[in-house]
């Protein structure tokens, strides 16, 4: 080499992209691969002594160090080093390259290393035409690929090589090559006067997204296209940053306020169902270099907390979408985190598994529990200790369910799982609804066995009752089931609930007259109330309409809504009539907001017909005429000429609805018979001896027993109910009639 080539390679070097001459020379000179050429890793140890035969195949995005480290390779091994471009070469080149390197192991013993830049561009020709001599040990490969090799790269090929994958630089490592650069005087600027401020350089490491190579670029045009001042200092900010990576600074700091603060908005968006301003954040935190698998690892928690079983593909889609990432990267693996958000935004949106946390807590007030004795393990004392005893198979019943207590007694009521009202969960909604409304009326049907005004609704007192050991609630649902199937109601009907109460028969109106719509009559601001809330559960053209008021008031109760005129396609009612002062009147009010061809059907409890308590308990522990005198005392409740309420029978039902107009008139009396736990509440309710509106049991029981009786058949009850499962017996009338008008 003369001298005049000596200073023209000179001149190359100075001229060369600041990327290329600031090239690491050595590994210690490679930044952020510690966890492949650190101190004592397998690759390091075999460059350093010179013994990297097997072939390896370098796989990480751009920028990262790949054709650097296989320069350092070529440097410091005595084996003969060849590069060859996928995107350039073809087949004549490999052979050409072959045929050179099998004469110099013959002629001279050395070794040829093959690096094979964008190695996954060869097509599979190519790459068959290098796999026999890479096996032979004709060249060492060393392929280089931005692409997943497992993919891309034959696995033929694949199987003969090592994969070694090189992660994006940290924003750290980037700052430490670009202040490197500032300062070598032999390669970079260290002979000039450059001031890069804080901000600029953190721009610059950040929105180089993990690429060296853009660093480098990013700053040589800073430099290079800024003149000095007066003092002769290049001073670099912010702006001139902006210009020379063509990408502007957002506000976002990933140790701050702006980062908590953007990924906020970003979850809210998507909970939202904001689909454009979901992506819009995404971009942002992609673009001010956020972690993707930090946005990822969010979008996972919020397809189970917000979405749920609403749509439980959610967390199967969204998973899938970040095993993708994890295999591609970025930048493809933007197409994934969008697919992830938008399918989330778009979604059904339910917090339904947030009862977990409702259940979470309640471990830790309530502490130690036990489990109910029916749902411990059978297998191991179910002889000595009765485990397991009285447990009922589900798959044994009809519809695979029964009411059947799984909490421990003291959680009974507890209800933690809500289901939302979109997509899945409006399936299995109405199914939970059903099965909770029916429990709802069987606690009023408890707390009412002998009160004319049943309550619309659990006092807090009374929460056990929805749990309970009970066919009640089976019970109910067959009566709901038996008046729908008598109604048979059309999606277009319009329908009036006459004694809406727990909303038993409401709420499946609801569902089943989506187009027509649903009237409910509530007798008191209680009842209003409860329904009103229970209403804002559904969307509001759903929604009843409620209106409040006794049954002979019914037409002036529907005028007064506005809405002159109306007139109803079906009217049903559960114990409609039970309270009504006078049948025959509040049947006409029935009629007079029925449009000809109206069908009216009742489900009316006959108390006469029902169960006695006195059936209930064994007798013999009273005195022979005091339990005599009990059971012709309770009987006679049932036979008072002064309370028309109990006393009435079918025969009285179908000739008030005659007399009101009414034609085709059928009433059919059933029999029911259900299993019911008696808990201290209905004890004391029972046994009352002061209260309001109709009278107790107990004070019906004064009226031929003393104190001291009823408080010894109180002890009784109480000592053979409390707790126990009952067979309890009823009688209800089902009146079918049509309003011929």
């Amino acid at each position: 080499m003369d001298l005049f080539e000596h200073a023209r390679q000179d001149e190359i070097r100075r001229e060369m992209p600041l990327a290329a001459r600031m090239r690491p020379r050595t590994l210690d000179d490679l930044v952020g691969q510690e966890q492949i050429v650190g101190p004592g890793r397998l690759l390091r140890r075999a460059i350093e002594a010179d013994r990297l035969f097997s072939s390896i195949i370098l796989w990480g995005p751009p920028g990262t160090g790949k054709t650097s480290l296989a320069m350092i390779i070529a440097e410091r091994t005595l084996a003969h080093f060849e590069a060859l471009s996928a995107v350039l070469s073809g087949v004549s080149d490999l052979r050409r390259v072959v045929t050179e390197a099998r004469e110099r192991r013959i002629m001279h013993g050395q070794r040829t290393i093959l690096l094979v830049d964008e190695i996954h561009r060869f097509n599979k020709a190519q790459q068959d035409a290098l796999l026999p001599h890479v096996e032979n040990g004709t060249v060492t490969l060393i392929g280089a690929t931005t692409e997943n090799p497992y993919f891309e790269v034959n696995s033929a090929l694949l199987s003969r090589s090592r994969v070694f994958q090189l992660r994006p630089l940290g924003e750290a490592e980037l700052r430490l090559l670009l202040q490197r650069a500032l300062e070598d005087r032999d390669r970079g600027y260290g002979d000039r006067r450059i001031v890069v401020t804080d901000e600029a350089m953190a721009h610059l490491a950040r929105i180089a997204g993990g690429d060296a190579r853009v660093a480098y670029n990013a700053l040589e045009l800073a430099v290079e296209s800024t003149p000095p001042g007066s003092d002769g200092v290049i001073r670099i900010d912010l702006e001139v940053a902006q210009e020379s990576i063509q990408r502007r600074a957002v506000l976002y700091d990933r140790d701050g306020d702006a980062h908590y603060d953007t990924i906020s908005a970003f979850i809210k968006s998507v909970r939202g169902s904001d689909p454009d301003a979901a992506l819009y954040w995404l971009a942002k935190m992609i673009y001010a270099g956020e972690d993707p698998k930090f946005i990822m690892r969010r979008l996972l928690i919020l397809a189970a907390e917000d979405i749920g079983l609403a749509d439980p593909q959610a967390i199967a889609v969204t998973a899938a979408c970040a095993r993708a990432l994890e295999w591609v990267g970025l930048p493809e693996g933007q197409y994934h985190l969008a697919e992830a958000t938008l399918y989330l935004a778009t979604a059904p949106k339910s917090n339904s598994c947030g009862a977990y946390w409702r259940a979470l807590a309640t471990v830790e007030e309530e502490g130690k529990t036990e489990v109910p004795r029916h749902l411990q393990d059978a297998s191991r004392d179910a002889q000595g200790l009765g485990h397991g005893d009285g447990y009922r198979y589900p798959h044994a019943y009809r519809g695979h369910w029964l009411p059947q207590q799984y909490l421990p007694d003291a959680l009974q009521g507890r209800v933690f799982y809500e289901p939302g009202d979109l997509g899945y969960e409006a399936q299995i909604r109405d199914e939970v609804a059903r099965r909770r409304e029916t429990t709802l009326a069987a606690l009023a049907e408890a707390e009412a066995l002998y009160d004319a005004e049943p309550s619309p609704g659990p006092p807090a007192s009374s929460r056990w009752l929805e749990r309970t050991l009970s066919s009640v609630g089976e019970q109910l649902a067959e009566l709901r089931d038996r008046v729908m199937a008598l109604a048979a109601i059309d999606r277009q009907d319009l329908v009036l609930d006459l004694n809406a109460a727990t909303g038993l028969l409401t709420w499946e109106a609801v569902r089943r007259a989506p187009e027509g719509g649903v009237w409910a009559l509530a007798r008191d601001e209680r009842v209003a109330t409860s329904l009103r809330q229970q209403a804002e559960r559904i969307e509001a053209l759903s929604r009843p309409v409620i209106v409040e008021g006794p049954l002979h008031s019914l037409p002036a109760l529907i005028e007064a809504q506005g809405q002159g005129g109306v007139r109803f396609d079906v009217a049903i009612g559960r114990n409609a009539l039970t309270r009504a002062e006078g049948w025959v009147a509040a049947a006409r009010a029935i009629a007079q907001v029925l449009r000809p061809g109206g069908r009216l059907v009742l489900a009316e409890v006959l108390p006469r017909h029902g169960q006695r308590l006195y059936r209930l308990v064994d007798l013999s522990p009273l005195r022979e005429d005091l339990a005599r005198r009990l059971q012709a005392a309770e009987e006679a409740i049932y036979s008072d000429p002064d309370d028309p309420l109990v006393r009435w029978d079918a025969p009285d039902l179908e000739a008030a609805l005659r007399e009101a107009g009414f034609a085709q008139v059928r009433v059919e009396v059933l029999r029911h018979t259900a299993t019911q736990r008696i808990g201290g509440e209905q004890l004391a309710h029972w046994f009352a001896l002061e209260r309001a509106g109709r009278p107790s049991y107990a004070m019906r029981l004064l009226d031929s027993l003393t104190v001291d009786e009823v408080s010894a058949v109180r002890d009784l009850y109480q000592a053979q109910l409390w707790g126990k499962v009952v067979s309890w017996t009823s009688s209800v009338a089902y009146a079918v009639a049509r309003w011929p008008g």
